[in-house]
């Protein structure tokens, strides 16, 4: 366990755990596989649907506007609520049924949540705190897992991520704007720090554990104790805000934003950071084609997978920077207002990638290997944030 000053706490004695508001729950007569689930917010509600057949397996009440993250143990859903960060069983690998759990991981603002090395990390927004549990615990824990909590130094809206040495790092900032990370081994001691990425935001850890934050400039890699800025070619403002990594590969794919005046959400290039030679290189989306933070996710053969305004899932190779193919799944759609507000997103499992379609309540099962829809399904629910579970 992390020292860094944090008092490692029980769940059996902790003030950490709340029961969370009563939720109406309602499952489904139908027949169960153990397989892969999928986790849909609406609002109001949280929706787990068979992943193979896309038919609903349990529904639960919940806030107007939460929030889906993996807990990581393929199986788990940290729900993020106005309490903190609330537990869903989605059962997936199982045939039991999905459970809405009163486990909650108090935080104010929760915020981002990170998977790696076996840990599961969240923090709180308006704290800055950060909570470390072994992520396997969730399963094994009836309640709140044995957790390690790290004070904030300053709130921000932030995030932070454990090695599997220990290291730990974390963003600064304060309530007048976030400008970069700082690095602390076992002993909470800082060993690096760089203050020269500001509005830092979005954490994604490639091959051999190299860390790469995004700026509102360029980004920031840590690799084996030390951090590399790298500057986006577009000088004062050229935006990464999410890494979407595969921990086998050395390439990270990172949206990109030149624009700070630009209304909505809608980006219309990538980029390439490329964690061994410590580069970043800016790749345009397909003519007529655009995207938000939430319609990449990396799959088969390390590649991105994008969800365009054009309705087709775009096949990114950021080996060659190239669109290799285009595969139509859903309408044209529009940017959303706000970025909270419902829009097509893309989630992967294996070979599958599922797409929502807001526009008609849809979504969408794709054969990624072969570019063809194999399932769809007309929700009663106009599906917001989702996650693929897989065991």
């Amino acid at each position: 366990m992390l020292a860094l000053g944090a008092v490692a706490t029980l769940a059996a004695c902790s003030s950490g755990t709340t029961t969370a508001a009563d939720s109406t729950s309602t499952t489904t007569s139908v027949a169960r596989e153990a397989g892969p689930r999928v986790a849909v917010s609406y609002e109001g509600g949280l929706r787990v649907l068979d992943a193979a057949t896309l038919e609903t397996v349990a529904d639960f009440d919940s806030e107007d506007y939460t929030r889906l993250n993996l807990a990581g143990d393929g199986r788990n859903v940290m729900v993020t609520t106005s309490q903190g960060f609330q537990v869903l069983d989605t059962a997936a690998g199982t045939t039991d049924e999905p459970v809405l759990t009163d486990t909650v991981f108090e935080a104010q603002k929760a915020g981002h949540v990170v998977r790696h090395g076996g840990k599961t990390v969240l923090y709180a927004d308006g704290t800055s705190d950060t909570t470390i549990f072994d992520t396997a615990a969730l399963e094994s824990t009836d309640g709140l897992p044995e957790v390690e909590s790290i004070p904030g130094v300053e709130a921000h809206h932030g995030v932070s991520i454990v090695l599997e040495d220990g290291t730990f790092l974390t963003t600064v900032g304060n309530a007048n704007g976030r400008t970069g990370i700082e690095v602390r081994d076992t002993s909470g001691a800082v060993i690096a720090r760089n203050d020269q990425c500001p509005g830092v935001h979005g954490e994604g850890t490639a091959q051999n554990e190299v860390v790469v934050f995004g700026c509102e400039n360029g980004a920031l890699v840590y690799d084996k104790g030390e951090i590399t800025k790298l500057d986006a070619p577009d000088q004062p403002y050229g935006r990464v805000g999410n890494a979407y990594v595969s921990e086998t590969s050395p390439l990270i794919v990172g949206d990109y934003k030149d624009d700070a005046d630009a209304e909505g959400s809608l980006l219309h290039a990538v980029t390439v950071i490329d964690t061994a030679t410590k580069t970043l290189e800016v790749v345009q989306m397909p003519e007529g084609a655009e995207y938000t933070w939430r319609g990449v996710s990396r799959g088969p053969d390390d590649k991105a997978y994008i969800i365009g305004t054009d309705g087709a899932v775009h096949v990114f190779d950021p080996t060659t920077r190239e669109f290799t193919a285009s595969y139509p799944v859903i309408g044209e759609w529009e940017g959303p207002t706000e970025y909270q507000d419902a829009h097509p997103g893309i989630s992967i499992t294996g070979d599958t990638a599922y797409v929502t379609e807001p526009d008609t309540d849809g979504i969408h099962a794709v054969d990624l290997t072969t570019g063809d829809v194999t399932v769809s399904s007309t929700l009663d629910i106009t599906p917001n944030e989702f996650v693929a579970v897989t065991d």
